[in-house]
This record gives C-alpha cells, structure tokens and sequence, in this order.
C-alpha cells in the first residue's frame, strides 16, 4: 500500500503525513499553517492550534463535526472558519493547506499576484490565482473574503500580507497546487535577479498540454530479470533523492535508465515523485511499453537520446529552483563559476520551448559528450550521462553552480575563470 492513497488512509493520518512533508521541506515554521480535510460525513479533519507542526502524530489532528461539536484533545486551528467557509462554497473541494512559504509570502507581501505562465504545469496544475485583501487573522471576515474568491473558481488564493490558501479535490492534489506555486514564485523570483523572465502565451501551453504522445505499443509480455529489477531501485531512489534535495518536485520529473541495447526503464507522468514505487516505473523493450502502464510524455525524447547516443546510459529531466532562473529568462548559464562546473559539464544551452516536444531534432542534435545537458526555456533542464550516479552528480553540480550565479548577482560582475585556465582543465581532465 503507498504511503499516501486517499481512499484508504484516514484523513488523520494523511494530513500528519502532509504537515510533516510542508514543515521538512521548509514551507512552513513549527506554529505556521494549518491543513484541512473535509470527510463523507461533512466532518472537518484539521490541525490544532498552537502544537509543533514538526512533531504532530495522528491523535493530534482536530475534528470539527458537522453539527459544530469539536472531537480532540486541543483546540482546532485558529484559520479554521475559512477553511469551513471553503467547503461550503465550493462542495468539490475537499482538502485545504494554508500555510506561509517564503516566496508566496514575497507575493502577498508585495502584493502581487505570481503569473502561473512561466511554466506550463503551473498554469495546469495551479491555473490563474485569486487575491483576498488583508483581514484579521482567525477572523470570520477573513473566511469570507478568501470565500469569494473560491466562488469565482480559483483553486489557489494569495492572502494579502499572510501567505497562500490552496484546495485540492484529495491531499494529493492540494500539495501538488500548493507545491507547485511555491515553485512557480521562487522561479520568478529567481529569475528577476539575473534578468526578466518570458511568459508562455495560453496557446503555447494549450499546445504543449494538448500533445498527443506517441503512445508505445504494449507488450504481448513482460519479464522481470534481477538486473532490470535492480534498474528499477535506482531509479526510485534517485527519484527520492531529487525531492529531498529539492532537485524535482512531486508534480514534474522523469528520470530513465538504459538496460540492454536501447531497451530502457522510464519514471511514468502521473505518480507523485516523492512517493515513486518500483512497481510504478514502466520498462520499454524494443519499443514498446511495459503493459497496462503509461510512461512519460517524454518516452520519444529519451528513446531517441539512447538511440543516437551510445554513451549515455541515463538521463534525468526535471525542474530545479536555480537552473529554472535561467531557463524562463533565457539568460546564459555561464558554468566557468569554478573547475568542476566546468568540468562537469562544460556548457549548458538553452534550448526554445518546444524543442522537447515529440518529434523536434533541436535537443537530439545538441546533447553529445561535450554537451551532456541542455536547459529548455520555460520547461526542464536536461542531464544525460553514464551512471545513474554521476548524472544525478552532474545535476547537483549543475544546481548548485546556478544557485551562486544567482546569488552573486546582487554582489557584482561575473569574473569567471579565463580562457587559458579552461585550456588547462581541458587538457588535464578531458584529454
């Protein structure tokens, strides 16, 4: 059974097991936030109030019956009166998280509200977001003016000078949209700081949601070897790795891995990353696709990667906060920051939105041994390698050059290593 399936776990035990992944993930502080679960009964499963966020245990969580008796051994969260208020306009609707993150919190704070444009799953998962005007903390007022919001059918709300409030029609839903617009504004943010991000126009993400992929034919049968079997641990434990590293989000990232000949194992589009299971990734051999399952959207690419490319052995797509700076503003990454960015990975080009779509030969005609990855603008950065290991190194590698880019811009001019220091490294690493 998966560690989070909402039509077996009770809502208790979901939302412990939420809170616990918003406080770990820094999304939220040990007395911010509160997460809500509406039941078959019209029953209300919420946090307490005032109980460290990072220690809750299932017999912590309050229930606010639905005659208005309160069942629990503290006080239902103070914002509970929007929560309810929630509900009740919007009957489809039946989770709720609140909570403070950093970068929603700029957006509230500056009020402004965060175009979901710059990425295409953010406009799909979150859509376009309300705005409810300051109110009194725990207030019934304040319920009523996120209310009106949800009424107008948003399903994630900025809370002027307070945070963000997002509903989901189960648990996973709500974190997917509320993790997802976190990842949207911190994109944004980021990409202010070394330029001005692009916006996809409605058509663009349209077409890019409206693809049609070039769905595999299934296999007659399937085996299971050890070594394919062993293929498949690696995967989900560098797919675990990537969430916990904040290198992939639990909404966005494929991560393949060649088995025999260009026969390949494939992350599959619509299981959330962090609770990625070995049963869930989707074996291709001889192109076609493990039965009854769907891999990624991006089967096509990887396949043809693996075919023109004898070299790699691995490939990991996927979004991460810093690398996404560069992506939505099309600005240079310039990986000549220290040796082994450079080393690494030697350069990084950004690829138009599109290129990744099925079909297009941009990307296939760039990735080589001296180009092991490509950022593309608006969607994904691209890591190909050997080793499962050293492509998800690569990655890291890749993340944490961009992040001091980032971060240097507000201290001066790039200097990076010259010429002849690269000639250097070239000729010492890559000889």
């Amino acid at each position: 059974m998966r560690k989070l399936d909402p039509a077996l776990m009770h809502p208790r035990d979901q939302i412990t097991m939420i809170i616990d992944k918003i406080y770990r993930s820094g999304l939220t502080t040990t007395s911010g936030g509160n997460v809500s679960i509406i039941d078959e009964n019209g029953d209300i499963w919420v946090t307490p109030s005032a109980i460290d966020k990072g220690s809750l245990r299932p017999s912590d969580i309050m229930c606010v019956k639905k005659d208005g008796s309160i069942v629990g051994r503290h006080k239902p969260s103070s914002e509970y009166p929007f929560h309810r208020a929630i509900y009740e306009c919007r009957p489809e609707i039946k989770a709720v998280i609140h909570a403070h993150p950093p970068a929603l919190v700029s957006f509230s704070i500056v009020r402004q509200i965060p175009n979901t444009n710059v990425i295409p799953q953010a406009k799909y998962i979150c859509g376009d977001i309300g705005y409810a005007p300051y109110e009194l903390p725990g207030s019934e007022i304040l319920g009523d003016v996120i209310a009106e919001e949800f009424k107008k059918g948003f399903n994630a709300v900025i809370m002027e000078n307070h945070g963000t409030v997002v509903g989901g029609t189960d648990m996973v839903d709500a974190f997917q949209r509320f993790e997802t617009l976190e990842f949207c504004c911190r994109t944004i943010i980021y990409g202010n700081t070394i330029g001005t991000p692009n916006y996809l126009t409605d058509q663009q993400i349209d077409e890019f949601e409206d693809q049609i992929p070039r769905l595999l034919p299934e296999m007659e049968s399937v085996e299971y070897p050890s070594d394919e079997r062993a293929i498949r641990e690696e995967i989900k434990k560098i797919v675990h790795r990537a969430c916990a590293q904040g290198l992939m989000i639990s909404s966005y990232g494929t991560v393949s891995v060649r088995w025999r000949g260009n026969d390949f194992l494939i992350t599959p589009p619509t299981v959330s990353r962090w609770d990625m299971q070995n049963e869930d990734i989707v074996q291709i051999k001889d192109g076609k696709r493990e039965p009854g399952k769907i891999p990624s959207r991006s089967t096509w690419l990887h396949q043809e990667i693996y075919k023109r490319n004898p070299h790699v052995n691995s490939i990991i797509l996927t979004q991460t906060p810093y690398l996404m700076a560069y992506s939505v503003t099309g600005e240079k990454l310039d990986v000549r920051t220290i040796p082994e960015s450079w080393i690494f990975l030697q350069d990084i080009p950004n690829m138009p939105f599109g290129s990744h779509f099925a079909g297009e030969e941009a990307i296939l005609n760039t990735i080589s041994k001296d180009t092991p990855a490509v950022l593309v603008n608006n969607d994904s950065v691209i890591v190909t390698g050997d080793k499962l290991l050293g492509t998800f190194d690569k990655l890291e590698v890749a993340e944490f050059s961009a992040k001091s880019l980032v971060m240097g811009a507000s201290l001066g001019a790039l200097v990076p290593i010259n010429d002849d220091q690269v000639e250097d490294l070239r000729k010492k690493f890559l000889s």
